[in-house]
């Protein structure tokens, strides 16, 4: 008998039971591995059909459940002096979900060595399910002839943090159009109105067909930090764009503290029916915490003595939030928001 035929290469195909498909070659009798994103939450029949070399198949099926898809984000994380960044490491160990890393993410100037040895044994442990955020300390590794870079934080995460001329891009996730910008060249120029990066926002905001959308970029647009005027200028051309372009929720890093705004306009002023909500999450441990100077009417909620992570669910039409405290904090926060379209 020729039992060459039943041998690799074997070909399979994935119907993921929601009109989308793969499909590839196996060399070796080991388990197919692949993932996909569902557009909504639901059950799904997944059928797998592998074929041998001489054109034999035999197939499978199991029932999968869709869930929605979470993000997990922090700013501000790791410096090898602060024991801190571990802790909230440890957090994103048992969760499920996409890693953001809110900017300022190496300290104390994004430098390859303090990638490797800082953000590495820490937060690097989720490498692999990481979409970073760039942030100013991420710029300060300086160059022979003394201009700022950020080559040690593109060189780290490679192709996941986009365009190393950019550092700005954006991805689906189910019914959410995930934006990440760049404010950390502290550059006014690079964030500008008519910039390059804020002709683009536009137009991917303008282009987007998902139901909900949220941004994140490592310098707040309001705070309520002592010292720190409330409103920052300089990412006012991003919120603008934001907002016209219905965006729901932003979330930022840079203040190291916890800062849950109300819904509000670039301006500042609250607006329920289509403001933005902004979650300042500068709490990723690589730094002191800050304290706060006067409140505002639109903070809903603030802290400045827990080290933590944001677990935030992206579900169809809306979003739940939930803070996470370290090991030894005690605060938490917890909601849920609805998405909106485009004020008229």
């Amino acid at each position: 008998a020729d039992t060459t035929s039943d041998s690799a290469p074997w070909s399979y195909d994935i119907d993921w039971g929601d009109g989308n498909s793969a499909n590839g070659t196996k060399s070796a009798i080991t388990p197919i591995t692949a993932t996909h994103t569902f557009a909504s939450v639901g059950d799904y029949h997944v059928k797998v059909t592998v074929t041998n070399k001489g054109g034999r198949s035999g197939n499978g099926s199991l029932t999968v459940a869709a869930t929605p898809p979470v993000i997990l984000a922090a700013g501000d994380i790791a410096d090898c002096e602060r024991p801190n960044d571990e802790l909230t490491a440890n957090l994103l160990d048992g969760q499920a979900g996409i890693v953001v890393p809110l900017g300022d993410n190496a300290y104390t100037v994004g430098s390859d060595s303090e990638f490797t040895n800082c953000y590495a044994p820490n937060w690097g442990r989720q490498k692999a399910r990481t979409r970073p955020v760039v942030g100013n300390h991420d710029y300060y590794n300086p160059r022979p002839d003394s201009a700022k870079n950020a080559d040690g934080y593109f060189g780290y995460f490679g192709a996941a943090a986009g365009d190393p001329a950019k550092g700005y891009y954006d991805y689906t996730l189910g019914s959410w159009l995930v934006i990440v910008l760049n404010t950390g060249t502290e550059s006014a120029g690079f964030i500008a109105a008519g910039s390059a990066q804020e002709v683009w926002l536009r137009a991917e905001l303008a282009s987007h067909t998902q139901q909900c959308v949220v941004a994140m970029f490592h310098h707040p647009q309001f705070s309520t930090v002592s010292g720190r005027d409330f409103i920052r200028p300089e990412t006012t051309p991003l919120w603008n764009a934001l907002y016209e372009g219905g965006a729901d929720l932003v979330l930022n890093g840079h203040d190291h503290d916890y800062q849950r705004f109300a819904p509000m306009k670039p301006d500042g002023t609250p607006d329920p029916a289509f403001g933005i909500r902004q979650i300042t999450v500068g709490t990723g441990g690589g730094e002191g915490l800050y304290a706060f100077g006067p409140t505002v009417s639109t903070i809903e909620v603030r802290n400045s003595d827990t080290f933590g992570v944001l677990k935030l669910t992206l579900k169809d039409g809306g979003y739940d939030w939930r803070f996470m405290p370290a090991a030894g904090g005690s605060f938490t926060d917890s909601g849920s928001g609805t998405c909106h379209g485009r004020p008229s």
